[in-house]
């Protein structure tokens, strides 16, 4: 089976275990297994070197009963449909647990963007953009970065939707730059969401963060941010890691030396007075918190029982797969799942959203507060359903998250061409 269609499986069976413990009605659960709409679509490109290309592109928007669609745009040579449907299924629940008035969608292009010139990835984002502008808007679905797309990437879309619309439409995409309707705060979201559940998972195990030993999996945005700002909290930072390998001081690495390193050299590696180390070994260290924040996949039932450390933050999306997360629960760890530790990205895109709908903007430290207030709310919440229902953290994220998602689509109803169906329900 690809790691799509594991990815897509995972998904699925995640949704039908919380469906039980929820004991959801069967036709409920029936709507919430699949996207209201897949969309694939052609995306011709004229290189640079003359000559066309047509790239595959999608975009999944799976659930709507909350509000608009929302999620990324990914750039990867690994895009495909079921990909992209988990994901999107994902970002409801996400959606959902964090009480945004959003549905979840994701989308992409099947390509290489590191081969390709910034020319290229624009004359590829504004006819992917057109391709699928029927579908989007501010109203609709809002896209926001992702894998190897950017503020660029979201200024582009936004123009190019914008110019079909005739008038300027600040608020269909988030992550944008800052002179285009961006908000304060946004390119550090997910980061510092991350960082905060670091935070309140040290004061329920450990009580004192500071000196806690740090290992991060991925030095990307999410990553990055984070190790900056738990080494500014006192944690200690033991071992980073990227796609050409990682590095490890027991004593801990020198934060502000580690992002001169990354910035000069583009990777981890050769880090000095630090031992070379690879992204496997990083999971069996000697350390209290793990952050993998880098790409699905990465804690197995191969490894999981070698993970010595007390608290997993996952950064990335699906880190970890079903059959290690029996395993660590059994080993007591603490471990923050997806939907809750990296939500702090699209809670930063809805305040982007709303500032950008009310052309009124907020201050950085306002933004700050609001994402801290909403992620550490969310937190108790999931940490307070764990306790009571004896499960792990992961399933009392979706259990609330699926759950909330049920109980609105059971309140609108189900709409059949205009009538009552034969239950008498009148809407959706």
């Amino acid at each position: 089976m690809e790691k799509n269609d594991i990815l897509f499986e995972t998904a699925l069976e995640q949704f039908d275990t919380v469906a039980e413990i929820l004991q959801l009605e069967d036709e409920i659960r029936e709507r919430m297994r699949f996207p209201k709409r897949s969309l694939i679509v052609s995306v011709p490109v004229r290189l640079d070197n003359g000559t066309v290309k047509v790239f595959r592109g999608y975009r999944v928007q799976h659930d709507i009963t909350l509000g608009p669609s929302k999620g990324g745009i990914r750039y990867h040579p690994n895009v495909d449909l079921n990909e992209v449907s988990a994901l999107a299924m994902l970002m409801t629940w996400k959606c959902a647990l964090m009480h945004m008035p959003y549905g979840g969608a994701k989308g992409g292009v099947q390509c290489n963007p590191e081969e390709m010139s910034q020319n290229e990835l624009e004359r590829m984002t504004r006819r992917y953009t057109t391709e699928i502008v029927q579908i989007i808007g501010p109203d609709r679905d809002i896209p926001a970065p992702d894998l190897y797309t950017n503020s660029q990437t979201m200024a582009w879309m936004m123009d190019t939707y914008s110019v079909q619309q005739g008038n300027t439409v600040p608020g269909v995409v988030t992550g944008k730059p800052l002179l285009l309707g961006g908000s304060l705060g946004r390119a550090e979201g997910t980061g510092r969401g991350v960082a905060y559940m670091v935070i309140e998972a040290a004061r329920v195990l450990y009580k004192e963060l500071r000196g806690l030993r740090v290992a991060i999996q991925g030095m990307g945005n999410v990553g990055s941010v984070a190790t900056r700002l738990l080494y500014d909290q006192g944690c200690n930072i033991v071992a980073v890691s990227d796609v050409s390998g990682g590095a490890y001081n027991p004593k801990g690495i020198l934060v502000p030396y580690l992002m001169h390193h990354i910035k000069e050299h583009k990777h981890v590696v050769g880090l000095r007075e630090a031992d070379a180390i690879t992204n496997e070994e990083l999971f069996e260290l000697d350390c209290d918190v793990i952050i993998p924040a880098a790409i699905e996949g990465q804690i197995t039932e191969t490894n999981a029982d070698k993970v010595r450390a007390k608290i997993i933050v996952e950064g990335a999306n699906g880190p970890t797969t079903p059959e290690a997360d029996k395993i660590l629960f059994d080993k007591k760890v603490f471990l923050v799942p997806d939907i809750l530790a990296n939500a702090g990205g699209v809670t930063v895109s809805y305040f982007e959203w709303v500032q950008d709908i009310q052309y009124y903007f907020w201050s950085e430290e306002d933004i700050q507060k609001k994402l801290k207030d909403v992620m550490v709310g969310t937190f108790n919440r999931v940490l307070a359903l764990s306790n009571k229902q004896g499960v792990d953290l992961r399933t009392a994220a979706l259990m609330l998250g699926i759950g909330r998602v049920a109980d609105a689509k059971k309140l609108r109803g189900l709409y059949l061409n205009g009538i009552m169906d034969f239950h008498g329900s009148a809407a959706q």
